[in-house]
């Protein structure tokens, strides 16, 4: 069997459409992959994604091509209690940008925004299968929650993981961090790096933020990385990858 290949497009918000349309439009320039979008109902509260209905549009078009939406946190903020311990606040402020939501919530709150995030896209969206903490930090509450939730399955920055039996799929992703120049420099070393370290991986997933289509390098950088991946691996959506459908 051919090695596979999810690509999925974090933050997909109202908000950030513009950013989130560029990359797809590079993406349609490798024969239209299949792509996994994972859409914030309210980014940082700025709106609900279901009152765009232009981006609602588009989302159900991809859809109908083949691609896939997921769940990916409900703000996209870190709004739980405040860390305790150093390790916690590098994880929690620093290395996510205080944007891992999921990372600190009882579950009771978890349970909440994840039903809340059910209902507003999976209407209007559907099927949707999968759920994506934002920065990949789910915490003890998230994962209780998830259990309970109608999602099928869940995603680290390492696996995919089937919510019935929590069964681990080994799926490592590869991204860039666009946020900074000393950032966009060591990463462009840092994904050769990965492509190769990853060369025997049978399931990779490459991880686009609205943020890359900000900087031509960046953006360049990923047409090199996906020209080389898509020629040895077959795209796929994370759902269709573990047979969800």
């Amino acid at each position: 069997m051919k090695q596979r290949l999810c690509i999925e497009l974090h933050d997909i918000a109202a908000a950030t459409w513009p950013q989130c349309a560029a990359l797809l439009a590079m993406l349609d320039e490798f024969g239209r992959p299949p792509v996994t979008l994972l859409a914030v109902p309210n980014y940082h509260s700025l709106g609900p994604l279901t009152a765009t209905p232009a981006v609602v549009r588009s989302l159900q078009q991809r859809i109908a091509r083949g691609d896939e939406v997921a769940l990916h946190g409900y703000f996209h903020r870190d709004d739980a209690a405040r860390p305790r311990t150093p390790a916690d606040w590098l994880r929690r402020r620093v290395l996510t940008a205080g944007e891992g939501e999921f990372a600190a919530l009882p579950p009771s709150e978890a349970a909440r925004r994840l039903s809340a995030g059910w209902k507003e896209l999976h209407v209007a969206l559907a099927p949707m299968h999968g759920f994506v903490a934002p920065a990949w930090l789910n915490g003890a509450g998230a994962w209780s929650a998830l259990r309970d939730s109608p999602f099928r399955y869940a995603a680290t920055r390492d696996a995919l993981i089937l919510i019935e039996g929590m069964r681990r799929v080994a799926a490592p992703a590869i991204s860039l961090s666009a946020r900074s120049r000393w950032r966009r420099a060591a990463s462009r070393i840092w994904l050769r790096a990965l492509c190769k370290s990853t060369a025997a991986v049978p399931l990779l997933r490459v991880a686009l933020h609205p943020v890359d289509a900000e900087h031509a390098d960046v953006m360049d950088d990923w047409r090199r990385a996906l020209r080389v991946l898509l020629d040895r691996r077959e795209p796929t959506t994370k759902a269709s990858a573990l047979g969800l459908t």
